[in-house]
């Protein structure tokens, strides 16, 4: 469950990115969040992930009060989180194994439980035979599917994904899509920003629409 109430962002410019943000997210739920560049997507994705803080009214996250969680809770918070972002950021340096292994590592698991996880989550994705390779040597979809892959490995109870459709052809979109769609019907809240407005319409899902970082829809046709 995630629930904004009178949210606002700003940052110390002074723009505001999000203004008067009142929203419910029900646990289980498959949402877009849409609106042209600039709307308040990313920042609204960044401030559910704890990755950014608001400025002003209150978050709820799985029961959880943002404005309470600080110090080292919000490491622990964050292993419900899945947070996929547009430019994959994976580590060249690293295997594809090594980059979906490390939220696992990070929380601590053991060898034989990470091996376990990556592989489930590498085969989620059709890319367990490339677990050796490198980034550099995958396709741009391929690299997007990693990223996907390591955004589950640690099974959150959200995932969150920012344009993870931006770089990608029709038909990798659309897969990518199924994708997020199949880690739903398990019971992943899945939040997805997306200036994708035909796919987003084919999914059939609900759809908040920001304009200038105001709501100007939720739950209803997404706005051109």
């Amino acid at each position: 469950m995630i629930q904004f109430t009178e949210v606002y962002k700003a940052y110390p410019s002074g723009k505001e990115a999000l203004r008067r943000i009142n929203l419910f997210i029900e646990q289980g739920a498959m949402v877009f969040i849409t609106g042209r560049s600039g709307a308040g997507k990313t920042t609204m994705l960044r401030l559910i992930g704890l990755i950014e803080r608001h400025s002003r009214g209150q978050i709820i996250v799985n029961s959880q009060n943002l404005e309470r969680v600080t110090g080292n809770r919000i490491a622990l918070f964050r292993r419900s989180i899945g947070f996929m972002f547009q430019d994959h950021r994976l580590l060249n340096d690293r295997t594809v194994f090594d980059n979906v292994a490390l939220p696992m590592v990070v929380a601590g698991h053991s060898y034989q439980e990470t091996r376990k996880r990556v592989h489930a989550a590498l085969d989620k994705v059709g890319l367990l035979a490339q677990e050796k390779s490198f980034p550099l040597a995958l396709s741009g979809g391929e690299q997007q599917r990693v990223g996907i892959a390591r955004a589950v490995v640690h099974r959150p109870a959200i995932l969150l994904a920012d344009e993870p459709t931006g770089n990608l052809d029709p038909a990798l979109s659309w897969e990518s899509m199924k994708l997020f769609e199949q880690f739903n019907q398990i019971g992943v809240t899945v939040v997805i920003a997306s200036h994708d407005l035909e796919m987003i319409r084919k999914l059939k899902k609900s759809i908040v629409t920001l304009k200038s970082g105001k709501l100007l829809t939720a739950g209803g046709e997404a706005e051109e």
